[in-house]
């Protein structure tokens, strides 16, 4: 019995060690599993700090620099119209008053003579400024105001350029808080003139930068270039004390210091200070080119307090042993599937775009596999969207010998727009496929987006019809940028402007016409192009398009090209607007040729080359070329020597036709009526001395072609010769 008992308490002390060793064990393993959801926990909100901080920071910047640009834009613009009133002093006021006028967040302008400039006026400054919906002019040429010494006018003559000044209170002027900016005025000689100003109210700032409250006793601040509180939760140190002063009175001035150099020298960032011994995080960044800088302060507490809560709460359940531990293993496998769920549903979300954006391209044709049976036509196209899914659209296809194709830019990103794009060129398809003016399908397409146009999106478009027989086309643009015409040279296709579409309901866009002759193009472009932005924040523009336009190239080359060159130009800056382009390369029309020539004797010498091209393209006899020629150089230099006076520009365009009687030539100039037929025919029975000088010119036209007609249309001369073959 005693053997028994002994054994018996063996088992349970045993029993109790491994009960206090799973304890141990579980405690052990509890403390290490909160220790690590803490340092999670800590990391996670951080994160998430520095992403709230800093996308709020950059929103306030992006605010701010749409004021400052707009600004300095406003100011900018009147940079010429001050230059000329320069020697019309009596007009400066004018200046400010329409610059103050035009643009409501100027609410004061000056334009600021330097001393001595104009004798007549030693010191000049009328200063115009808004005074509830009235504008008020009153003179800065005061012995009180002093104007040659104030900030805004010293500085952008030291510079040589745009400035803005420090924050200030504008007593004698704009009696208001603001800042300026000024950009000098130098003549047409290089002197310096004057200084041209754009004042903006600081009442919006204080606004802007009070309402950022990340946490409950968070902080802003916003500093002036050289330090001057603009906003502080202290109200008596702004725009009275700088930050250098602040910090001195702080017991924990050290890394205060540190904030300030950072913040001064406009950079960004975040870092770590203590204030009355207490913890907090401060996040900073500049606003570019004005010298100020704002900074968000959050206390430590606020950000880590919530956790510290939980923690000792759960340090507390730590005595229920193993069943805290199965709740808190509950806790993180919910934590981890509803991650799982997330990354799922991202990466859905990522897969599902990926589709979209495959359905999107498809629903464009690829001019790499159409019309290849056709050798009267080049064609090539893309799309490059700015996010997975874009709003450019552009479509083609052939119907009765004619090709209808389109582009068009949706106003706005991403899903919305991409919606409208995928109606837009549906409605393009259902339309053109029963309706062959550009007009009245541009016309349905408007009427059917006005009445669905609930989120007030807009397309610009560009339709046009091209008759592969005879190279007429047909257009109509609805607010689209111009397409380039590549013939002898490149220009701009004259286009009506027209409201784009889903603005106004039965809007008449007006259709417009032009030829194409064989080898002509035509290059068209979404705002994408011309406005890719480097990181310089140049615009790729106009100039360089067309630039890259020149030379002989196929239509995937031309496009290819402009690719190279655009990705050169903007490098490493993000894409900022979808890039669509469209080339059509016309090489129908063989029977026809065009030719412009100057109204310069010396442009003669190009007839030869065009009349044996257009014999060539129509397979024709090549002995046809001299007498051709000959009738051609007396018509061209008739119109050289009669419809031009001496010394006039002017040109002439001359096109061939070859019909089925033969060949027509239509010369045509805007010079002044002469009518060549209507000469006499020539006396070829009297000698050279009796003979009236004039008539044979024509004479030779006359016998070479077997008909010859004049007509005066549309302020312009038009000769018609035809010759049978």
């Amino acid at each position: 019995m005693k053997l028994k008992n002994l054994f018996s308490g063996l088992s349970v002390g045993k029993s109790a060690r491994t009960a206090i060793l799973l304890v141990v064990v579980a405690a052990v393993t509890l403390e290490a599993t909160s220790l690590f959801q803490g340092i999670f926990a800590r990391r996670t909100i951080q994160d998430e700090l520095s992403m709230r901080a800093e996308s709020r920071l950059n929103l306030m910047r992006s605010e701010i620099m749409d004021i400052i640009n707009q600004a300095e834009a406003a100011v900018r613009n009147k940079v010429w119209i001050a230059r000329w009133s320069l020697s019309h002093p009596d007009s400066l006021a004018s200046v400010g008053r329409l610059l103050v006028g035009d643009n409501p967040v100027i609410v004061g302008s000056t334009v600021a003579l330097v001393p001595g400039y104009d004798p007549r006026h030693p010191q000049l400054a009328p200063y115009t400024f808004r005074s509830g919906d009235e504008l008020v002019t009153r003179s800065l040429a005061t012995e009180t105001y002093d104007y040659p010494s104030k900030e805004w006018f010293v500085k952008p003559l030291e510079l040589k350029e745009g400035y803005w000044s420090e924050p200030y209170v504008d007593i004698g002027g704009g009696e208001m808080l603001m800042t300026t900016y000024s950009v000098p005025i130098f003549d047409d000689e290089g002197r310096e003139a004057a200084v041209l100003t754009g004042d903006i109210s600081l009442d919006w700032l204080t606004d802007l930068v009070g309402n950022l409250k990340l946490y409950p006793h968070s902080r802003n601040v916003m500093l002036s270039r050289n330090g001057l509180f603009m906003f502080s939760p202290r109200e008596d140190v702004v725009m009275a004390k700088t930050v250098d002063e602040v910090v001195g009175q702080l017991k924990d001035s050290l890394s205060f210091k540190e904030l300030n150099r950072e913040m001064l020298e406009g950079r960004s960032g975040k870092m770590t200070v203590r204030i009355s011994g207490r913890k907090n995080h401060a996040y900073y960044a500049p606003v570019e080119r004005t010298g100020w800088s704002m900074c968000v302060i959050i206390p430590d507490s606020d950000i880590y307090g919530g956790m510290r809560k939980t923690d000792l709460l759960t340090r507390l359940f730590q005595l229920l042993g193993l069943v805290m531990l199965i709740i808190i293993l509950r806790y993180s496998v919910r934590s981890e599937l509803k991650n799982n769920e997330l990354i799922h549903r991202k990466e859905r979300m990522e897969g599902e775009l990926r589709v979209a954006s495959r359905i999107q391209m498809s629903m464009v044709p690829d001019p790499l596999k159409c019309f290849t049976e056709r050798n009267d036509l080049d064609m090539s196209a893309s799309i490059i969207p700015a996010k997975e899914i874009g709003g450019d659209l552009y479509d083609f296809f052939i119907r009765n010998e004619k090709l209808f194709f389109c582009i068009g830019d949706v106003s706005g990103k991403g899903v919305p727009a991409s919606l409208v794009m995928a109606v837009t060129r549906t409605a393009f398809r259902t339309v053109s496929a029963r309706e062959d003016s550009p007009a009245l399908i541009v016309r349905s397409i408007n009427d059917g987006m006005v009445e669905m146009n609930e989120d007030n999106l807009f397309v610009t478009f560009f339709c046009g019809v091209l008759s592969l027989d005879t190279g007429h086309l047909c257009y109509c643009n609805a607010g689209h940028n111009p397409p380039r015409a590549l013939t002898d040279h490149i220009f701009a296709l004259p286009v009506r402007p027209n409201l784009p579409l889903g603005v106004v309901p039965g809007y008449p866009y007006v259709e417009q016409e032009t030829d194409l002759h064989h080898d002509d193009a035509l290059f068209l472009y979404t705002d994408g192009l011309t406005e890719a932005e480097n990181s310089r924040h140049e615009l790729f523009g106009e100039a360089r398009m067309e630039e890259a336009l020149h030379g002989r190239k196929s239509a995937s080359d031309h496009l290819k090209n402009m690719q190279r060159r655009v990705s050169g130009f903007v490098g490493n800056a993000p894409q900022s607007d979808d890039l669509t382009m469209l080339f059509l390369h016309f090489l129908g029309g063989k029977n026809t040729r065009h030719l412009t020539l100057e109204n310069d004797i010396r442009q003669v010498s190009r007839l030869a080359g065009f009349v044996d091209g257009f014999l060539a393209d129509n397979h024709l006899d090549p002995g046809l070329s001299t007498k051709i020629n000959l009738a051609l150089e007396e018509a061209v230099t008739n119109v050289i020597m009669y419809a031009y006076p001496p010394g006039t520009e002017g040109s002439m365009d001359l096109d061939a036709v070859r019909e089925e009687s033969g060949l027509q030539f239509t010369l045509t100039d805007s010079g002044k009526a002469f009518d060549p037929t209507a000469a006499p025919e020539a006396d070829l029975s009297t000698s050279v001395e009796n003979r009236p000088v004039g008539g044979l010119g024509i004479h030779l036209v006359r016998t070479i072609m077997d008909r010859v007609s004049y007509r005066r249309a549309d302020g312009k001369n038009v000769l018609t010769m035809t010759i049978h073959i």
